[in-house]
């Protein structure tokens, strides 16, 4: 192994009497790729914070290049100062900023200075992006810019920083297979220039090509620490989960469709968005959705349940045709959706994990004068989280006290709750963990089997094949494919398709 920079040894950390960590080890040596996974709650994040000072650990020890780090509690700035740079899921960027305001910001704020030197701000962020062979405009608007973007904003912040060990926390989750291509291309850059990276992620098929030892956490304790080469997919998975995952083909019961589709689809439009939609969705079916970021996909997804009124066409429930111009509409037609993006969209995280359930259902929940009876609510978010298998003490925990996973679910009661007809899961399963996604997937084909129309949308193809027996390819705002059946066919023959079709459109 190379020369160790980093070494984490013995830490234990405990919040309320659960025991996050338990006794966890970890090292990384100079220039070294270096992946943390498990389940969500297995204790990833709560480690990436006791690195960063952010936690004080309990007992145990963090030591960077042999010198023991936070001995006075936490002491983030002491950890920067050391060479570690984290760079979280939201990137924590400043929108309304610059490119090479963001790159420069921290220099800006260590200068002590009166005023800003413009010329060496620019300056810095030029040297940052040239040490990884990068052009962006650094007078750029980062809300302007794509995510894939952002994150090389984001690492050349870091090496402003003098960054020797960069951790990047589910880094890949909303970007393209094409810009995660790019992103490793600059992780072995920095590789080469002896920065270590940590590379946290739940997609698996990454962590193999990226990374060349891997530890594995689970319930907080540490499972073990193995080189890459020595691991296949299968063991990986028995190792974070304690159990075999198998997936079969979802077949669709024929039998459950009528003579008029569950819901059609008819010229749909909007400009610059989508184009021409067309698409029926019998009971029972689950019909996949996928394409680039961008494809015009979540803007489809959006228009059915009334947040994104298109300029023309027409959408029927049962052969008639309905008028969605807000949620509510949606709602009253039969019609659900999962956002994309459950932390902002899907979840009040201050709220109870019952209040979340119960949200869409309120006007059912109501007694005489329009009070809302509290022990209806409790029965209806107790019922859910029974049904779902939340895993919580009580309903009226805080919602962001539960996993990644667990969250997903309380949004899924949340939509199930108001008996859809059909339901749109866009990204059902984005930065949750193989044993929840599997889960997640397994309570999906139930309620199809049930004669519920899923429409499932995910940037992962072979998720789609899973879990689909039908699937639309989408490009550039297009329905450029339908696959009839989902098993005739394989992921990278998709993923050409995709490609293939937006290159082409980009070249015209």
């Amino acid at each position: 192994m190379a020369e160790v920079f980093l070494e984490a040894k013995g830490v234990s950390k405990t919040f309320v009497g659960v025991k996050a960590l338990d006794n966890v080890d970890l090292t990384i040596g100079k220039g070294e790729i270096h992946c943390l996974i498990g389940e969500n709650g297995s204790g990833k994040s709560t480690l990436i914070k006791v690195i960063g000072g952010v936690y004080r650990a309990d007992s145990g020890s963090v030591k960077i290049e042999g010198r023991e780090l936070h001995e006075h509690g936490m002491q983030t700035i002491e950890t920067i100062r050391a060479g570690v740079q984290i760079i979280y899921q939201d990137l924590s960027l400043f929108p309304n900023l610059t490119v090479a305001e963001n790159i420069s910001i921290n220099q800006m704020l260590e200068s002590n200075q009166q005023t800003v030197n413009w010329k060496t701000i620019q300056e810095s962020a030029r040297k940052a992006l040239d040490e990884i062979g990068e052009e962006i405009d650094l007078n750029e608007r980062v809300e302007n810019l794509s995510m894939a973007k952002k994150q090389i904003i984001a690492i050349s912040r870091a090496l402003t920083q003098n960054a020797k060990l960069i951790i990047m926390d589910e880094a890949t989750s909303a970007i393209t297979k094409e810009e995660v291509d790019h992103l490793f291309s600059i992780i072995m850059k920095l590789k080469e220039r002896g920065i270590s990276i940590l590379f946290v992620s739940h997609k698996l098929s990454e962590v193999f090509e990226i990374s060349e030892n891997i530890t594995i956490l689970k319930d907080g304790k540490q499972i073990g620490v193995y080189p890459t080469s020595e691991l296949d997919n299968d063991k990986l998975v028995y190792l974070m989960t304690g159990r075999e995952l198998e997936y079969a083909p979802y077949i669709y019961n024929k039998k459950l469709a009528e003579e008029t589709p569950l819901l059609s689809v008819e010229g749909l439009n909007k400009e610059r968005q989508f184009h021409d939609i067309n698409f029926n969705l019998q009971k029972g079916e689950i019909l996949g959705i996928t394409g680039l970021i961008g494809s015009g996909r979540t803007e489809v997804a959006q228009a059915l349940f009334g947040l994104n009124k298109p300029d023309s066409g027409t959408i029927k429930m049962h052969g008639k045709a309905v008028d969605i111009k807000k949620p509510e509409d949606a709602i009253n037609n039969g019609i659900a959706l999962l956002p994309e993006e459950r932390h902002g969209q899907g979840l009040f995280e201050e709220q109870s994990i019952g209040d979340n359930i119960v949200i869409t259902i309120l006007k059912s929940l109501l007694v005489k004068l329009g009070l809302l009876s509290q022990f209806k609510r409790k029965k209806a978010g107790d019922n859910w989280i029974e049904k779902l298998s939340i895993k919580t003490p009580t309903g009226d925990n805080p919602v962001n006290s539960l996993s990644g996973g667990n969250q997903q679910r309380v949004v899924l009661a949340k939509w199930l709750a108001t008996e859809p007809d059909v339901f749109i899961l866009d990204g059902p399963t984005i930065g949750i963990d193989i044993g929840s996604k599997h889960t997640i997937h397994e309570i999906i084909r139930d309620l199809a089997e049930k004669g519920m129309g899923i429409i499932m949308i995910s940037d992962e193809i072979q998720e789609i094949l899973d879990n689909c027996n039908r699937v639309l390819l989408m490009s550039n705002g297009r329905i450029i494919k339908e696959v009839e059946d989902s098993t005739t066919t394989t992921a990278d023959e998709l993923f050409d398709i995709v490609t293939r079709s937006y290159e082409e459109e980009a070249g015209a």
